[in-house]
């Protein structure tokens, strides 16, 4: 499906779509007795036919109740965006303004997501005899977004990308696989790839990532990006992203029925590549390196047993408790060496790491974790951009406790309780000092049943603006 949103200074005298809010006394205008069937409540649609013209009517609800409004801005559009599909529209102009004039030009930002996110739909192949949908939507009055809107559009192309990635069936997307194609998609930025295979893994001692990773006949790996957007500066930031492409739970088996949605176990390192290719094809003034730890979590005879204990890359021991809280195993390693290879002066990782965070936030609601408030500022300014919700969770010395093992440094689960706060706390027992930002998106970058109208079942993308806008405020001078 093609997706075209351009400028345009006039409006589509065939197909226009109209905003309207609740009680507004534009719907007596178009047809008598039209506010007796449309009220302009959130989300109501409705196409009005005219003599050669046709007019999408949009609902937005009460103007005082448009809130949270990032979030109705992208849902709004989406539902657009979803009637021009269903009515087989192919060219619909429309005004965005009265939501610039309310909220700012993110709003902007926010209506062209929402227009490419309310059309996704993933399919592995395409059904048989199905017919192509392409539109056109025209922003009208729109020239001075012409910036933000090359920005709105690379966005939305992450999104659509680490969705892609997410959704992909298991067995086509395998560690290499998924090195491979990020590594392609970043090729056309200014970003260096790197990718250390398992005899690397193996020779540099990284036993926490190739010890989940030898589980499976497909090898694990690191995958390193590098963006130097900024070389007079020396500060650099690190992004660790989760990559298991499958994940089984090992010997610690995970039930069938969680399993259906473990592909969104990639959501982390499929976000920070696509923030990534943002980052450098807006070319911020900012250094950021990714390390990706990409692996499967299977069942072999060379498997993890609950009881083992290994040593990771920077000498740490790990008493592993659990085989399925294996994503903070690979994350270690990718965190250890980002801070000593890579010379990373502030670490933020995400990863869809516990459905503790899950059980306690649900899935609109991210948990997120720092030890340094100036580093958590900079990401609460982001999230003004982005309309992403996080909740940052407390901790304290008791957590720490919880982590510590009687047999080696550390153990990769705590008590029966703090599952989130104590999974985050064993990675940053390995940033050895540095700034630390974590974002457990476990509950947020799946859904089963979506939420918002600018989502589809299965991923939704979760962290790519976020992470893009995180980038973005540490560029620019404060």
């Amino acid at each position: 499906m093609k997706r075209m949103i351009t400028l345009t200074g006039k409006r589509n005298d065939a197909c226009f779509a109209e905003f309207v809010w609740e009680g507004d006394a534009r719907i007596r205008s178009y047809r008598l007795g039209l506010e007796q069937l449309f009220h302009g409540r959130y989300l109501e649609t409705m196409l009005v036919p005219f003599t050669g013209q046709a007019v999408l009517l949009i609902g937005c609800g009460k103007k005082e109740d448009f809130a949270p409004g990032l979030t109705a801005v992208k849902e709004v559009l989406a539902a657009t965006a979803a009637k021009c599909r269903d009515f087989n529209i192919r060219a619909c102009s429309m005004d965005v303004s009265c939501f610039t004039q309310l909220l700012g030009p993110e709003a902007f930002t926010a209506a062209v997501l929402g227009l490419g996110l309310g059309c996704y739909r993933y399919r592995y192949q395409p059904l048989e005899n199905e017919e192509a949908w392409d539109c056109d939507f025209q922003l009208e009055n729109g020239e001075a977004y012409a910036d933000r809107l090359k920005e709105a559009q690379e966005l939305l192309a992450g999104i659509c990308f680490a969705r892609n990635m997410v959704n992909t069936p298991g067995n086509h997307l395998r560690p290499m696989d998924f090195d491979r194609i990020i590594t392609a998609y970043e090729k056309d930025v200014e970003i260096e790839a790197e990718t250390l295979v398992y005899g690397q893994l193996r020779a540099l001692k990284m036993e926490a990532l190739y010890s989940v990773g030898q589980s499976s006949e497909y090898p694990p790996c690191l995958l390193i990006l590098r963006y130097r957007g900024n070389p007079d500066s020396d500060e650099s930031y690190g992004l660790i992203g989760k990559g298991i492409t499958w994940d089984t739970g090992g010997y610690c088996l995970k039930s069938s029925d969680s399993m259906g949605g473990i592909k969104s176990d990639r959501a982390g390192a499929a976000a920070v590549a696509a923030a990534m290719h943002a980052a450098a094809a807006q070319r911020l003034k900012v250094n950021v390196t990714a390390c990706l730890p990409l692996s499967e979590n299977r069942i072999s005879q060379s498997a993890l047993l609950p009881g083992d204990v290994i040593t990771g890359f920077g000498g740490r021991t790990i008493e592993v408790l659990n085989t399925d809280a294996e994503g903070r195993l690979v994350l270690s390693d990718a965190v250890s060496y980002a801070v000593r290879r890579e010379g990373i002066t502030k670490v933020l990782d995400i990863a869809t790491l516990t459905g503790a965070v899950a059980n306690m936030l649900g899935n609109t609601i991210a948990g997120a974790m720092s030890d340094d408030d100036g580093f958590y500022a900079l990401f609460e300014r982001a999230l003004e951009h982005s309309g992403e919700r996080y909740l940052r969770l407390p901790f304290g010395r008791e957590h720490e406790k919880m982590i510590k093992s009687d047999v080696a440094d550390v153990k990769n689960v705590g008590g029966g309780c703090c599952g989130t706060i104590t999974a985050g706390l064993f990675i940053r027992s390995f940033c050895e000092g540095r700034p630390w930002l974590h974002l457990d998106i476990a509950g947020t970058a799946w859904c089963g049943s979506p939420t918002y109208a600018y989502e589809s079942k299965g991923a939704t993308g979760a962290g790519v603006t976020t992470l893009y806008y995180l980038m973005k405020e540490t560029s620019l001078p404060h």
